[in-house]
């Protein structure tokens, strides 16, 4: 039998355990660890150990539950609560104000944490009701809580650059920075796209009304900013101190959980029950994480091991006769068919340690490909059928929110991610320059 033939063979029966509806760890890690018996003998279990056992020997994992740890603990501990309230009043005034403002927590909660859960979580739990309270339109709010929740898993601290940065052996620190800029557009193209589509249909996003807005001084309002204070303070002990040099990756994560851990201490909110909502979650997302990554690992070195990487490349070149930037496009629409039925973790799994050796090759940056893959992953976050972000926001909605109305709500913003997709890679210093500039 061919190499090419058991690689796609692997490759199949992973997928095949997948369907099944197995746990993604044991799917990968299972079909990898029999794969090596089989081709190997008793000693091919040493490829997927010895893999595996790399990955507890490296030092930056330990940002993995510490940046978990920060998000749930902003979430439980109120602190988004607040946030909220400031932009609720400051931006309610304008037409889709408080959809914007909404935009504005997102991109706060998303520098705060590392994943898109948090993201939605606050967002279906405060912004949601406050806006449809006010009228705004249904399809209009979820999809601007889908979308802004997304922004979690690219402005860093982002959990999947960091998990990327482990599978791709990357630096993680090159890959946050190359986020900054891209998070941030494609946050103003939300933006954008918000204020044009209320300013154009003001019954989509409605201002707060005169009794509303009359009810609170400007004193107060002023005393609302206050609430932005936090965030800025945690924010700025961990990616601050990080960027200026003062705190390595792991310091710098340690640093933002206690930051967040004596604000919530400071605003009186930390109490038993708090502290332990926020370990029991970070906990269970961790250990989710260190399992995935463990069978990643393991199917990578397997894979690795017949040669894939290479059969990959020659399909593409030889056969398919495919440009550099051909196959860089194929790549990037497999992650979306893929997103449409598997997460983001999965998807990383199972192509990375294919795609980023055969990216290397190419001569594209694998730093700036990182910001193309978690891109795609937001995108593929928000595709049917079965769209990570769709099924979540379906649990969190209120009842008059249907399924097919999350369905409608998103198409306007992965068009728009889909613009942002084709700007970062006609551009790659809108992802490059930062890293470039910070590390020389």
């Amino acid at each position: 039998m061919s190499y090419e033939l058991i690689a796609i063979l692997i490759f199949s029966s992973m997928l095949l355990m997948l369907l099944t509806g197995q746990r993604v760890f044991a799917a990968i890690g299972g079909v990898a660890t029999l794969f090596a018996l089989l081709l190997w003998g008793k000693g091919g279990s040493q490829m997927p150990f010895n893999a595996s056992f790399a990955l507890l020997n490296w030092y930056p994992l330990l940002t993995l539950p510490l940046f978990i740890y920060m998000g749930y603990m902003f979430s439980e501990s109120g602190i988004a609560s607040d946030l909220y309230r400031m932009f609720h009043v400051w931006m309610g005034p304008i037409h889709g104000g408080l959809a914007i403002g909404t935009m504005g927590l997102m991109v706060a909660v998303s520098a705060m944490n590392g994943l898109s859960v948090a993201g939605m979580a606050i967002g279906a739990s405060i912004a949601m009701p406050e806006m449809l309270k006010r009228k705004y339109d249904k399809i209009m709010v979820t999809g601007v809580i889908q979308a802004g929740s997304s922004l979690g898993i690219m402005v860093p601290p982002s959990v999947v650059l960091v998990l990327y940065g482990m599978i791709a052996r990357q630096s993680v620190g090159q890959l946050w920075l190359a986020g900054v800029f891209p998070g941030l557009m494609l946050a103003g193209l939300f933006i954008l796209y918000i204020a044009i589509r209320c300013k154009l249909q003001p019954h989509m996003g409605p201002t707060l009304s005169l009794e509303e807005r009359r009810q609170i001084s400007w004193g107060q309002k002023f005393r609302l900013l206050r609430a932005g204070i936090i965030p800025l303070v945690i924010i700025f002990s961990m990616t601050g101190l990080f960027l200026m040099g003062i705190t390595s990756l792991v310091e710098c994560s340690a640093a933002g959980a206690a930051a967040t851990t004596i604000a919530a201490l400071a605003k009186r909110r930390l109490n038993r029950q708090v502290m332990e909502n926020t370990l029991r979650n970070t906990l269970s997302v961790s250990c989710m994480f260190m399992w995935v990554i463990l069978a990643a690992l393991s199917f990578g070195a397997v894979f690795d091991g017949l040669g894939a990487v290479h059969a990959i490349k020659s399909l593409f070149l030889d056969r398919w006769g495919l440009s550099p930037w051909g196959v860089l496009v194929m790549m990037q629409l497999s992650y979306i068919l893929m997103g449409m039925f598997l997460d983001d973790t999965a998807m990383l799994i199972i192509v990375a340690p294919l795609y980023v050796p055969l990216i290397i090759g190419l001569g594209f940056n694998p730093i700036w490909y990182g910001v193309l893959y978690t891109i795609t992953c937001q995108i593929a976050y928000m595709t049917p059928p079965f769209g990570y972000n769709l099924f979540l926001m379906k649990a969190m909605a209120p009842k008059e929110v249907t399924l097919a109305d999350i369905y409608r709500s998103i198409i306007p913003f992965v068009l728009v991610m889909c613009v942002g997709l084709a700007i970062v890679m006609l551009f790659p210093q809108i992802a490059l320059w930062l890293p470039e500039l910070y590390f020389g």
